[in-house]
């Protein structure tokens, strides 16, 4: 006993003096192990990034076909966590004329749990046309979501709100216009759906906190936000590709902000999209990773946001695994949302694989000079004559 209770106050002893060391080693430290209140960071940040390798990244010389299959297969293993062939029993119960096309109020099936109100737009002539699913930004404005693209309509009052909060939407970040619509007017078939949390998916009372519990609750689950959102978008790509008004070999995606996270990630995951267009939100991880980043705040960022997708590849290394797919990224060198030099380092990467890919001709990369985060007429217009330079 006497032995036992010797050793016991040994450890006992030893485990205070090493406490002891530690702390009055560590003082400075531990007072300042987290930095920034909303947008926390461990002090040691820098020290993990240059660990991060992206172990299956693009790197120079690297075989573009055997490169595209490895990416492929880990990028969608952990977007994508389910595979769904849920019949889309696509029902039409409203329709509005416009000058020349249609606009409908569709439901279907995004997915085996959801059936989901869409927008669809037809142009009024018989023929096979090009189509475009219209991807939505996040902006933190959750009551309406397709309406941010396609023009609602409707004669109830709900109706009527979401129109003019579309309205005043379209005036602050598309110059009064709703890009779904202009490309209808151009003989595009256009499709525009609410990701889960916006318009008709959303609750009163949903909000920017709301998605801290909504993303920690997914991932307790199994699955994630970013996750659902990105299978939805291949879904909704398949759905549009299956119609019959729709040429298979011409859909497109288009998306800005979170939208155009969307849309290089679709284009890149989906055998559905045949081309791109992204609009204000590209980068590298390392670049978003700055003091005041809206990445670092948690609550939008759970939209997207894959667990582990960093130990392997890194924003550009994803989007370059659609290529030799056309894709056009836009950005502006006053974007608050994008960090300029992220976005730089990121263009010069995809340039490397379409190069690589034999298809820098059908890459474009533009970053405009005081452009802000915007998706303005000029830049719509300059992308729709892309889109149509590519589908001929």
């Amino acid at each position: 006993m006497k032995k036992l209770f010797k050793k016991s106050l040994f450890l006992i002893t030893a485990a205070l003096l090493s406490f002891s060391l530690f702390a009055e080693g560590s003082k400075e430290y531990v007072k300042q192990e987290i930095n920034a209140k909303d947008r926390c960071l461990p002090t040691f940040y820098e020290s993990i990034l240059k660990k991060w390798e992206f172990s299956m990244g693009w790197k120079e010389g690297s075989n573009p076909k055997k490169w595209k299959q490895a990416g492929l297969e880990k990028a969608r293993e952990l977007i994508i966590q389910n595979e769904d062939k849920t019949p889309f029993d696509m029902v039409v119960f409203e329709e509005e004329q416009r000058e020349g096309y249609k606009a409908q109020k569709v439901v279907f099936n995004i997915s085996a749990e959801s059936r989901v109100l869409a927008y669809l737009l037809i142009p009024d002539t018989g023929k096979k046309h090009p189509a475009a699913l219209m991807l939505h930004d996040h902006g933190s404005k959750f009551t309406i979501g397709k309406e941010k693209m396609v023009r609602p309509f409707g004669t109830t009052e709900e109706d009527q709100k979401k129109l003019a909060e579309a309205e005043n939407w379209s005036a602050r970040y598309f110059g009064e216009r709703f890009p779904g619509d202009e490309l209808a007017k151009r003989g595009y078939v256009v499709l525009s759906f609410d990701a889960l949390g916006w318009g008709d998916r959303s609750v009163q009372g949903f909000k920017t906190d709301s998605q801290q519990s909504l993303g920690s609750n997914l991932f307790n689950m199994g699955t994630s936000f970013a996750g659902i959102i990105a299978q939805e978008d291949c879904r909704a790509a398949k759905f549009l590709a299956s119609l019959p008004q729709v040429d298979k070999k011409k859909v497109a995606c288009i998306g800005f902000s979170m939208g155009g996270f969307r849309s290089w990630q679709l284009a890149a995951i989906s055998d559905d999209i045949t081309a791109g267009v992204s609009v204000c939100w590209f980068g590298t991880m390392k670049g978003h990773i700055k003091i005041g980043d809206g990445q670092l705040k948690g609550n939008s960022a759970f939209s997207m946001l894959h667990p582990t997708i960093a130990k392997f590849l890194d924003y550009p290394d994803v989007a370059g695994l659609a290529a030799p797919k056309p894709m056009y990224f836009i950005g502006g060198d006053d974007d608050a949302v994008n960090p300029t030099e992220g976005t730089k380092e990121a263009y010069e990467k995809v340039h490397s694989i379409w190069k690589a890919n034999k298809a820098e001709d059908k890459l474009k990369t533009e970053l405009i000079a005081g452009g802000e985060h915007a998706y303005l007429p000029e830049q719509q217009d300059s992308s729709f004559d892309w889109l149509d330079k590519q589908f001929k």
